[in-house]
């Protein structure tokens, strides 16, 4: 069942802190939160993007580094600052005319949960909450923020036949 729902997906949606990051924040003297953000994970969004997903963040955090890693990963729907991710959600819908079945969503808390419940399919890296992974149709063997994002990117772009890059570049996933 996991494997044949795989095929069906055309969007991918993440949570950003605690999935796309680790989920710990550097507070710095002059008051920025600074986040790290694997590259592996970004080799796999800009890829993901290039072969015609819609790739989409939408996070409650915010940051003009965060946007700026994100656009320089060529991610088209970026949503910082959110409050109502199911709000969000349902504007991505309409205007991409999209079906809850062809959508993966990545979280990994509370926050995330309504979402969750309404996406085709649900998944979570290994140190989600237990109610994210009890809604969780797949649960990666990755933390957040270790790989957990290209875990899932790669199962889908695998079933898929999109994965491999013939002519990659080095310079993809560090922008």
């Amino acid at each position: 069942m996991f494997l044949q729902k795989l095929k069906d997906i055309t969007t991918v949606i993440f949570d950003v802190d605690g999935v796309l990051t680790n989920g710990d924040i550097l507070a710095s003297d002059s008051g920025e939160f600074l986040r790290t953000f694997n590259i592996k994970d970004g080799y796999a969004l800009q890829l993901a993007v290039k072969r015609g997903y819609l790739v989409c963040v939408i996070s409650g955090g915010h940051g003009l580094a965060m946007q700026r890693r994100f656009e320089g990963l060529g991610i088209p729907e970026i949503f910082l600052g959110v409050s109502d991710k199911v709000g969000v959600y349902d504007t991505l819908l309409t205007k991409y005319s999209l079906s809850n079945e062809e959508i993966l969503y990545m979280g990994d808390d509370i926050p995330d949960l309504k979402i969750m419940q309404l996406v085709g399919l649900p998944t979570c890296p290994a140190d989600a909450v237990p109610e994210i992974k009890a809604v969780s149709e797949y649960v990666s063997p990755h933390e957040g923020g270790r790989m957990a994002v290209r875990d899932i990117i790669e199962k889908v772009m695998r079933v898929q036949g999109k994965w491999f890059d013939e002519n990659p570049s080095a310079a993809d996933s560090g922008k």
